[in-house]
């Protein structure tokens, strides 16, 4: 029913009068929500500030279904507490029907679970009676009487207000209650307020003329940035009540923040801010909840590597401050022994530089002994994990700030919301109650206490009868307002029509939003209704509530940016920094990759082996590429210390290929399934490259295999390894280097200045031996084949000759090696990518080295790769 269609009308002017009168006048004042009675009470403060008064008495305002559980709870505290049933909380109402609607052996339990809740409420709330209609609606009338049955000791939310009738002569009732800003009585909540047996009056928010207008931007960025400059200019003009609506806020929660945030404080800075955004976000995103369910998991089971890594990093572990340093250089290291998935064990035994955490992870180790297998109540399994925590230390050493002190006590009271299933629950393993714990920390939205501020962010239907000095609707498109029908799948549609539900039809949805969009125009003094008109490259329409508005122009002062304003303020001092102090050392680490790197970008050569940068690990699971390539050299090397030449290919080499892959995954500690896996791989591979590759080849015999010798470039040594040397019948010597990667291996890499793979030239120019030729083995299944150049093309099967000439090719290689090798050790250290983007894709340096700010992402062309 329209709200205040029954009811007698008090002047809000005229109810402050009242409210001042204290708790003796007996008022109570009802709102829809929590917002509004937040925002009404500031202005009762107001109206008692501008009576010059220091001192009142806290006004009775409420939402109504707070009101409705104080009259329960008043009831429970007085004769009537053996005759009222016990109030499910909501994560108990959550639970039982996860159990109704799971044991029907639907696969989505927690959404269907949900919409069933939802459904029970505006059942109850619009006096619908559940059945006939469709599948869906039937399904819910069976669950329905499951649900009944399983609660018919207890009462829920839903029923609440009709139960609580009965006992209301019983109950001390406020002489005057006052329904603020209804816009729609339900007919439950009509029934309640009837049964209270005391005056009741409707009050809405007094109409103001304001000035309004429309205003349409580009995009919705734009249109955010525009609405928080707006907001902070009308704050420095002295404006007090501010208010910004933004239809999608659930949605770009943190992006709106982020923008008001830049725009209001342009420097940062832990000081609060002059704006709240009413939409809490869920309790497990908070850091210090993340932290504690990791903890908790981690007791248990295996949990990806980047929670382990931020548990690690943590601040609120035990001895993190103390450890600080030493837990930030334990990371890295971390990403190298560790999988993608990580076990208790085996971060204790990574963490042996860190006796703090190690004795905290040794602790929740041996906890877990008591809580692994074993079923628990939920009650226990709260007790349980209140020691787990407290063995690793939680919340830290170090005191919480505000934020975190009441994130911290909102976690408490979800480990007493866990406690309380075991009214309707029965005892759970731990995968159980961590999945419901953890549901009920994604369920519960939070946001900390803050002092009242000046401008208030809201969503669509929250700013619905709050009154500010300046109002500003963002988003008006013509696809976000009005707001589309939808009605609940549980429910008959019909009846969810025929009782007037606002979602229930489009028709009753647009009436409602008709009406709050007149509700907007008159809650300031000043109005800006905004959309914008592109999404991506599609035009978007303002919404038809707005479209008769004329648009205007908003005036809106430029603020400038923390970086324009420390850009502004530059002293430009210019200088060429390509040279770095020259090489002092006569042997570099690194190996060939030194000059492979410097071939590719100098810096990049700089960076890793005199810097020591390098780019984070991701640890993978099971093997990388890296290691499957280690495996795969530690299976040829195998195989030729046995073999020695070609004469032992000719008899059976299964044996001989199966030991070696065996050895090979043995070395490099392959665990569990993966072993046999791995060295099944290694045997197909072995015995695909003997048959149709080193059988087919002239007589040669290998005279090293992994051999490690220095090179000598322009004064500096560097460590080589070599992966194999042949000594071929034609004569002299062949390099062959393993490839298993799916890059494009040719012998073009080999080419001109700063080539793109000088491994091998670097080792064909600096051996004692004579070089014939240099090939890479390409270990791809189904191309199986030697890549490279020869002296003659008879050297290796279907490798050419150089095209001009052997020697000349190797004049050519070791004058480019010693020029890669002089540049080196000078210091030559330029931002000079050799193929711009494409060398930089997986340098992993972008960040050291601001390559972005030199080359333009957007004009790069794509360069062909050999």
């Amino acid at each position: 029913m329209s709200a205040g269609a029954e009811l007698p009308v008090i002047e809000k002017g005229a109810l402050f009068e009242r409210l001042a009168l204290g708790r003796a006048a007996g008022v109570t004042v009802v709102t829809p929500n929590k917002r509004l009675s937040k925002a009404l009470m500031l202005e009762f403060d107001a109206f008692q500030i501008g009576k010059a008064l220091s001192v009142w008495e806290a006004p009775d305002i409420l939402p109504f279904g707070a009101f409705v559980q104080r009259l329960y709870e008043d009831g429970l505290y007085a004769d009537l507490s053996a005759e009222l049933p016990m109030l499910l909380s909501p994560a108990q109402e959550k639970e039982v029907w996860k159990q109704v609607v799971g044991g029907s052996g639907l696969l989505a339990v927690e959404g269907a679970a949900a919409k069933c809740r939802d459904a029970w409420n505006l059942a109850n709330l619009w006096r619908i009676r559940p059945g006939a209609g469709n599948q869906d609606t039937e399904a819910f009338a069976r669950w329905l009487t499951h649900y009944k049955k399983k609660t018919e000791n207890d009462l829920d939310t839903p029923r609440l207000p009709d139960a609580l009738q009965r006992f209301l002569p019983e109950l001390k009732r406020p002489k005057l209650v006052v329904a603020y800003t209804f816009d729609i009585l339900p007919p439950q909540t009509k029934d309640f307020l009837d049964a209270l047996g005391t005056e009741i009056a409707f009050c809405r928010p007094d109409p103001r003329s304001a000035t309004v207008s429309r205003a349409a931007f580009d995009s919705a960025k734009h249109e955010i940035e525009a609405a928080a400059q707006w907001a902070r200019a009308r704050l420095e003009a002295g404006g007090k009540r501010i208010g910004v609506v933004v239809p999608s806020l659930q949605e770009d929660r943190k992006e709106v923040a982020r923008i008001f945030s830049r725009v209001m404080r342009p420097g940062g800075g832990k000081a609060p801010m002059p704006f709240n955004i009413s939409i809490g976000i869920p309790l497990e995103r908070y850091p210090v909840v993340a932290l504690a369910l990791s903890v908790l998991r981690v007791s248990q089971e295996e949990i990806p590597f980047e929670e382990a890594s931020r548990l690690v990093r943590s601040p609120f572990i035990g001895g993190a401050e103390t450890e600080l340093g030493a837990r930030m250089r334990l990371e890295p290291r971390l990403r190298e022994k560790l999988g993608a998935s990580v076990v208790l064990p085996k971060l204790i035994a990574a963490a042996g530089q860190t006796p703090l955490l190690r004795a905290r992870l040794e602790k929740l180790y041996a906890l877990r002994e008591t809580g692994l297998f074993s079923q628990k109540t939920p009650a226990e399994w709260a007790r349980h994990f209140s020691s787990v925590l407290e063995a690793a230390g939680f919340p830290g050493e170090r005191a919480l700030d505000s934020d975190e002190f009441q994130t911290q006590a909102k976690w408490h009271e979800a480990l007493g919301e866990l406690s309380r299933l075991d009214r309707i629950s029965k005892e759970m393993s731990f995968s159980q109650v961590f999945q419901t714990l953890r549901r009920i920390c994604a369920d519960t939205l939070f946001q900390p206490e803050t002092p009242d501020t000046p401008i208030q962010v809201l969503g669509l239907l929250e700013s619905a009868g709050v009154e500010f000095d300046h109002l500003w609707v963002t988003g008006l498109t013509d696809e976000a307002w009005p707001l589309k029908s939808s009605p609940n799948p549980f429910l008959p549609l019909a009846q969810q029509r025929k009782a007037g539900i606002p979602e229930a039809s489009a028709e009753t949805s647009l009436a409602l939003d008709r009406r709050i969009t007149d509700g907007w125009k008159q809650a300031a003094g000043e109005v800006v209704f905004s959309h914008f008109t592109k999404e991506e490259d599609r035009d978007v329409l303002p919404s038809p509530l707005i479209a008769d508005l004329p648009e205007k122009a908003v005036q809106i002062p430029a603020f400038s940016k923390l970086g324009d304003v420390i850009f502004a303020s530059r002293k430009t001092e210019t200088l060429q920094d390509r040279v770095a102090p020259a090489v002092r050392e006569k042997q570099v680490r690194g190996g060939t990759r030194v000059l492979s790197d410097q071939a590719a970008c100098p810096f990049r050569a700089f960076a890793r082996h005199r810097l020591h940068a390098e780019e984070l690990e991701e640890p993978a699971e099971g093997l990388d590429a890296s290691k499957r390539g280690k495996l795969v050299h530690l299976l040829m090397q195998n195989v030729w210390d046995e073999l020695k030449d070609s004469t032992a290919l000719q008899g059976d080499l299964s044996p001989a290929i199966e030991r070696a892959a065996a050895a090979a995954v043995k070395e490099m500690a392959v665990e569990g399934r993966f072993a046999e896996l791995e060295r099944k791989r290694l045997a197909r591979l072995g015995h695909e490259w003997f048959e149709k590759v080193e059988k087919q080849r002239p007589p040669f015999s290998v005279v090293s295999t992994e051999e490690k010798r220095p090179i000598v470039f322009s004064g500096v040594t560097f460590d080589a390894r070599i992966d194999r040397m042949d000594r071929l019948e034609s004569g002299g010597h062949a390099i062959v280097d393993y490839k298993t990667g799916g890059g494009n291996v040719t012998a073009k890499r080999w080419q001109g200045e700063r080539p793109d793979e000088p491994q091998l030239p670097l080792y064909a120019v600096s051996a004692k031996e004579e070089i014939t030729a240099v090939v890479f083995a390409r270990f791809r299944p189904g191309d199986m084949r030697f890549v490279g150049l020869s002296r003659d093309d008879k050297a290796l099967p279907k490798v050419p000759k150089a095209k001009d000439g052997w020697q000349p090719l190797l004049r050519d290689w070791k004058k480019e090696a010693e020029r890669l090798g002089q540049s080196f050790a000078e210091g030559e250290a330029g931002v000079d990518p050799k193929k711009d983007l494409i060398t930089c894709r997986y340098c992993g340096l972008e960040t050291l080295c601001r390559v972005y700010e030199k080359i333009n992402v957007l004009a790069e062309e794509e360069i062909e790769e050999w």
